[in-house]
């Protein structure tokens, strides 16, 4: 069964009233006093921060590095705040028992939740050390300066470090509001564009990820996964490995079936040995669907209907003249360029777990529960991974690891994915349907406003439930409980940001035939590519222009203020070609209504022969409050145009009844570099805002502005994603009835 979470805080007066439907505690806080970000969970400055004796300092996070740039953000934060120099900060990610449990690096929220916490940790250690400072010299507070590591009485001349003053020991004082920061006309590295450290190893093949972990005596695995959800292992004979390989060994439990080796190489080809010699059971078929079916067998399956939003008065919807849509978006995957991998060890009652999972504190509780360990004899080090945002296979393989481990005590075990295993085991992104309705007047204004989605699951993360592991439904006793994921994930974005006074928002969740689960920004990408669509529709409808029917319905000055500073960075008409169609388009969106905003345009080319789509030129304006390192929103805006880009011109998930069909590179077609097209970012600055993160802010706009590209170069209305080649016979306008 899904959990449908819902929070509500209200404000009344000076008292904030938070409670949820869940049955969670509520409680009651002057606003102003509450602590920011995840300080709430962890108040206490040794919990994000460690001096050191050398006088640097070590910051602790509770996320990782998925490239999004939060090891540089929070040493930026540091840093600022303690007046360091940026190579007297290190950053120490994930890891249990270390750092502080943050739950999962997700939702955009590293820098209002985790950045912002070291910022304010480090200007009350900073206050801390200030006062023992001016205790121990029986001085003034305002008679000392802190600088690089040293507290200096300006007036005896005489200096200390802070390894020096704490005698070795650590700050373990509470964070209490109010905190003194940093004045912001002050600041040396936040709002700079400081480049990440990690880069220069990535690119040069130094060791960064946690496939490149060596360790003494490692043995090397891989999983024999069946052909599709749900089939059992019904024979194997395993003699023919044993023959051509006798130094491997094969591990069963149940329908789990894993082979072990001295090397990577022989680990592959035991796989490829075992794999020829088992049967598996020839039930559990998958949909038998013909090509562009999978939308219409969405509206067949059994939905459960939840009414999201609902405002003003629907029943005053006018009959005969309201304009539809329908749209839709297939399953894709995160088609890491790195298969999922992870390394374990069992070895005197202890398990330690090296993963690129986004959460280390829930994938250690939900395997104490798959091998019924307590939770303090397991340790999961957080190493970044190659190329994921959202769940894919990590907290899979580092279970198979855990497996394997507690069968071959006081080894190493390197589980590595295949790409087979990658593409075809993975939890996708849902396949989504949208319907649209919508009424204007003369004038172009929009009055009412229906919208329909469906959709699977979005958050199927392990969070402490087995189910949510693959392996946990293989082995010998499966769990009985069922996987259990987050549906609102699914009505992120689901609610216009435009002024329409009466809306209706109904979400219809459904448990499709394949496996899903947190792809980046959950389902904000098919909604916004179904409504920023649908907003070019109704412009057209109304005969105004894109941008301005656009700042007709927006009351926010800073959602004008991104569409006005994108169109400034527009040609006004692209340039004409007797063999192609041009033209540009544009969307926008705040992402999650109430996170960073973000403008986008594309300009797209149509061969008036072939129908093939070329993207030349996407831009971009975002506003994400104030910047912590320009250079990482850019790159996180840049990374993400492009990425919605290939989704919305290539990708799909294809399946038959007996498995999935997209299992490498050649059916799974992504964008290439020589596809990529050129990417134009500006980042709007707001210093006394609030930072926002930007990682998720601009897949939605970005695809509907790719096919309002389209609609505007060869007059044609893309509905139905991925785009591939445009078909002129399929010309289609909004249904009117």
């Amino acid at each position: 069964m899904r959990q449908t979470r819902r929070d509500f805080i209200r404000t009344i007066g000076s008292l904030t009233i938070g409670f949820c439907l869940t049955g969670e505690a509520f409680s009651w806080r002057d606003p102003s006093q509450q602590l920011p970000g995840d300080l709430r969970r962890n108040p206490h400055i040794n919990a994000w921060l460690e001096l050191l004796a050398d006088g640097r300092v070590r910051v602790l996070t509770g996320k990782i590095e998925l490239g999004q740039g939060i090891r540089t953000a929070v040493a930026q934060m540091a840093a600022e705040e303690l007046d360091l120099d940026m190579n007297q900060v290190e950053v120490l990610l994930a890891e249990t028992g270390r750092t502080p449990d943050e739950g999962y690096t997700a939702g955009s929220n590293s820098i209002e939740a985790s950045a912002i916490a070291v910022r304010y940790a480090a200007a009350a250690a900073r206050q801390r050390l200030l006062q023992l400072a001016a205790q121990k010299w029986t001085v003034p507070v305002t008679q000392l300066t802190f600088s690089k590591g040293r507290i200096t009485d300006t007036k005896k001349r005489v200096s200390i470090t802070l390894d020096q003053l704490l005698n070795g020991q650590q700050l373990v004082d509470e964070v209490r509001m109010p905190v003194t920061l940093k004045a912001k006309e002050k600041y040396r590295f936040v709002g700079k564009a400081i480049q990440r450290d990690d880069v220069k190893r990535i690119v040069s093949g130094k060791p960064v990820y946690v496939h490149d972990l060596k360790f003494p005596g490692m043995l090397h695995a891989r999983i024999v996964h069946p052909p599709r959800y749900g089939a059992r292992l019904e024979r194997l004979d395993d003699q023919p490995l044993k023959n051509a390989l006798p130094q491997t060994k094969t591990i069963v439990n149940g329908s789990f079936l894993a082979v072990v080796a001295p090397t990577e190489y022989e680990a592959i080809s035991a796989e490829r040995i075992l794999a020829a010699d088992v049967k598996w059971s020839d039930d559990n078929l998958l949909p038998k669907l013909e090509p562009g079916q999978l939308a219409a067998y969405i509206r067949t399956l059994p939905a459960h209907p939840e009414k999201v939003t609902e405002k003003g008065d629907r029943s005053t919807m006018p009959t005969g003249t309201t304009i539809k849509a329908s749209y839709f978006k297939p399953y894709i995957m995160h088609g890491a360029m790195g298969p999922s991998c992870a390394v374990a060890i069992y070895a005197n009652g202890k398990l330690d777990i090296w993963s690129h999972t986004q959460g280390v504190y829930p994938l250690r509780e939900t395997i104490a529960r798959l091998l019924h360990l307590e939770e303090e004899n397991i340790h999961v080090k957080g190493v970044p991974g190659p190329g994921c945002y959202g769940h894919n296979g990590a907290d899979d393989v580092a279970a198979d690891a855990a497996l394997i481990a507690m069968s071959i005590p006081g080894k190493h075990i390197r589980v590595q994915w295949s790409r087979l295993d990658e593409h075809g085991w993975e939890p996708y992104g849902s396949a989504m349907v949208m319907d649209l309705e919508a009424a204007i007047t003369a004038a172009g204004n929009i009055t009412h406003w229906k919208y329909s989605f469906w959709s699977d699951t979005h958050g199927a993360r392990p969070g402490g439930n087995p189910a949510n592991l693959l392996p946990a439904h293989y082995i010998e006793h499966p769990l009985t409980e069922k996987p259990s994921g987050f549906s609102g994930g699914a009505s992120r974005n689901a609610e216009p940001y435009y002024d329409i006074p009466n809306r209706q928002i109904l979400a219809n969740f459904f448990d499709g035939p394949l496996r899903t689960s947190s792809l980046r920004s959950l389902g904000a990408y098919a909604n916004l590519f179904a409504i920023e669509s649908f907003m070019d529709e109704l412009a057209a409808a109304a005969k105004m222009d894109p941008f301005e029917f656009r700042l007709q319905h927006l009351s926010d000055d800073r959602s004008k203020t991104i569409l006005r500073e994108l169109k400034k960075q527009l040609p006004d008409s692209p340039a004409k070609s007797a063999t192609h169609a041009s033209g540009i388009g544009i969307a926008f969106s705040r992402y999650k209504n109430n996170g960073a905003w973000c403008a986008v345009a594309a300009h797209v080319s149509v061969d008036k022969t072939t129908g093939a789509v070329r993207i030349h030129k996407m831009w971009a304006t975002v506003d994400a409050g104030e910047v912590i390192n320009a250079d990482g929103i850019k790159n996180q805006i840049e990374g993400g145009m492009i990425q919605s880009a290939s989704w919305t011109l290539f990708e799909q998930v294809k399946f038959d009844e007996h498995q999935i069909t997209s299992r490498h590179w050649f059916t799974y077609p992504v964008m290439r570099i020589n596809q990529s097209p050129e990417v134009e970012v500006i980042v709007i600055d707001r210093p006394e805002e609030p930072p926002l993160g930007a990682g998720e802010a601009a897949q939605g706009p970005a695809a509907a502005a790719i096919v309002n590209a389209i609609h505007n170069a060869c007059g044609i209305r893309v509905r139905s994603l991925p785009i591939g080649n445009i078909d002129f016979s399929s010309a289609s306008n909004p249904r009117k009835s």
